[in-house]
């Protein structure tokens, strides 16, 4: 593995400006990166972690396990034969040396991944569970390839347009995905909520581009790019619906619970 900093900085920098956008178009994506830099930095080393996920869009490289290079990291892909028809659409955008090149060691249909049972301190699930037909039988497994005391985390969008069909299932809210993994044995569960109604109006903007051409589409991306910071500093003042009670609206959320 590797120990310079700057070439782990760099690789982060790279995902966040070409494949999550965080700074111009989806910020929601920045609690990812916060929560799996803080996960990296809480775990000790050589701690076995397990990151489920869909590498074979990327040409098999998995986008975190960089992350957690004090450990001892396998990468699951987690496929389905629709997947492997489309092939690594992605794979151009990566194509980069600041992206740092681990492949998946495993390449498993999410409903048999065959490993050793209670081998792992933690797994990473990032951005999976809403295209996986039946995430009940996913938890279990996890669960089983946990040692007692760890942990899972999940990171979850609670809004996307309907995407890589016909494999994109659900919209998990925290606490539909809280009772899914209580059902499974899992307890002291805690998520983390980002973004509101702002965002949200960032995002579906952002879709609505691609829906027009030429010099249209240009028009409405000066637009844009003229009101994001605007529309992210009314997110930071008002936060709370003044209107409603115990009523949000995240765009996205984390989730983390223990064995």
């Amino acid at each position: 593995m590797f120990s310079n900093s700057k070439i782990l900085k760099d690789h982060e920098e790279y995902l966040r400006k070409n494949l999550f956008f965080t700074s111009n178009k989806w910020p929601q994506y920045n609690l990812l990166f916060k929560d799996v830099k803080k996960i990296s930095k809480r775990l000790k080393k050589k701690q076995k972690v397990l990151i489920l996920e869909r590498t074979n869009l990327y040409g098999g490289r998995s986008l975190f396990s960089p992350f957690f290079n004090q450990n001892e990291v396998v990468s699951v892909d987690c496929v389905t034969k629709d997947l492997l028809k489309r092939g690594a659409y992605n794979s151009k955008k990566l194509n980069n040396s600041k992206i740092i090149e681990i492949k998946s060691q495993y390449q498993f249909d999410y409903k048999k991944i065959n490993l050793k049972k209670r081998e792992f301190d933690f797994i990473l699930i990032p951005n999976l569970m809403h295209h996986i037909e039946d995430p009940s039988i996913l938890i279990k497994q996890s669960y089983n390839f946990l040692k007692k005391g760890g942990k899972i985390y999940i990171f979850e969008p609670l809004l996307r347009e309907l995407h890589q069909a016909p494999e994109d299932y659900f919209r998990f809210t925290p606490y539909g995905l809280k009772y899914l993994l209580k059902k499974n044995n899992y307890n002291k569960t805690k998520f983390y909520t980002t973004g509101g109604p702002f965002t949200a109006i960032l995002y579906f903007w952002d879709q609505a581009l691609q829906y027009l051409n030429g010099s249209t589409r240009k028009k409405r991306e000066k637009w844009f790019k003229k009101e994001f910071k605007e529309l992210l500093r009314l997110e930071n003042k008002f936060k709370k619906n003044l209107l409603r009670k115990n009523t949000i609206s995240p765009t996205a959320f984390s989730i983390i619970a223990q064995k």
